[in-house]
């Protein structure tokens, strides 16, 4: 199997937390946010599968210490590593993504979510329950393309449930500083603000600066603002604003026109879910680490190796 599933990936952490780490079952279901029955039968799942022989099945392993790694090198509340495939990566993490979520939604709450072609594909690999109900709220402006499969999906298929999506009732960028300080203050917007500080959740993309960014391929920045931006020391973007290697916001026309969260704002929402992997994409997510955007990191095996690698220089 090309994408290791959400279960088995748990399995691994209870077992390596109770069998290596010596956590008592208490601990381990506040850690993963599980009940103690669920902690007890995944013990017992991992000792039936062969997980736990004389040791950790050895690929299970090393992806939970590369996850406890950068727990602990970069504060995270979490981290969940897949095993890197060759083609389609965006595709193989947010599948992981959408499980890792699903794995933890509470009834009746907001999730947050961002600009970006990973966040759109984890959003579309969501199965949403009744049990369950959870609505969407954008970040930013210009994201209704990204989730109107969700809407679709629910006209052809009644029986499936779909969350209620908020949107940022705005394009991405306007013509004017003035016009977007203008669109700020329309109530509409406070309101969808208002619902975004209350979310649960907050799953967000990060981009690389070069021609496959999901922000440039839209065609919101031009070829000689990519330029620019990389002479200016940009090396990512999250939430269509760009930063340099230590995560620190850069100076640049465009943030100035941009109908989206703040990045200041996104560090004092609840539970970000970085979703992102792939080489071009290391600098970027190292850069959003540094910066403290991010509680929760989403990624593949060697993207994941790569982050180690850079910090231990």
């Amino acid at each position: 199997m090309i994408l290791l599933d959400y279960e088995e990936n748990l399995i691994f952490k209870v077992a390596w937390f109770y069998y290596m780490e010596n956590m008592t079952q208490q601990q381990i279901s506040e850690q993963l946010c599980l009940s103690r029955m669920k902690v007890i039968k995944y013990l017992e799942k991992a000792r039936n599968l062969g997980i736990v022989q004389f040791k950790i099945k050895s690929d299970g392993e090393k992806r939970i210490h590369i996850e406890r790694t950068l727990m602990k090198t970069f504060g995270l509340k979490d981290a969940y590593v897949i095993p890197t495939i060759d083609s389609n990566i965006n595709e193989s993490i947010a599948k992981a993504a959408a499980q890792y979520i699903e794995g933890h939604l509470i009834p009746n709450s907001y999730i947050n979510v961002g600009y970006g072609d990973t966040v759109s594909r984890t959003i579309n690999n969501l199965i949403f329950s009744l049990d369950i109900p959870v609505s969407l709220v954008t970040l930013s402006g210009g994201v209704s393309c990204y989730t109107s499969s969700i809407a679709g999906a629910g006209k052809s298929d009644p029986t499936r449930p779909t969350p209620q999506i908020y949107f940022v009732p705005s394009p991405l960028i306007v013509s004017s500083v003035e016009m977007a300080e203008a669109i700020w203050e329309e109530k509409s917007v406070k309101e969808i603000m208002n619902m975004a500080e209350l979310a649960y959740m907050t799953v967000i993309s990060i981009g690389a600066v070069d021609e496959n960014a999901t922000i440039f391929r839209d065609n919101k920045i031009s070829h000689n603002e990519l330029i620019l931006l990389k002479m200016n020391g940009a090396v990512g973007d999250i939430l269509s604003q760009f930063y340099d290697k230590d995560g620190n916001k850069i100076d640049f026309e465009l943030h100035k026109r941009l109908v989206s969260t703040q990045l200041d704002t996104l560090k004092d929402m609840k539970n970000v879910i970085g979703v992102a992997g792939g080489p071009s994409k290391v600098h970027a997510i190292l850069g959003a680490l540094k910066g403290g955007y991010l509680d929760v990191l989403i990624t593949d095996e060697s993207t994941a190796e790569s982050l180690v690698n850079l910090v231990n220089k």
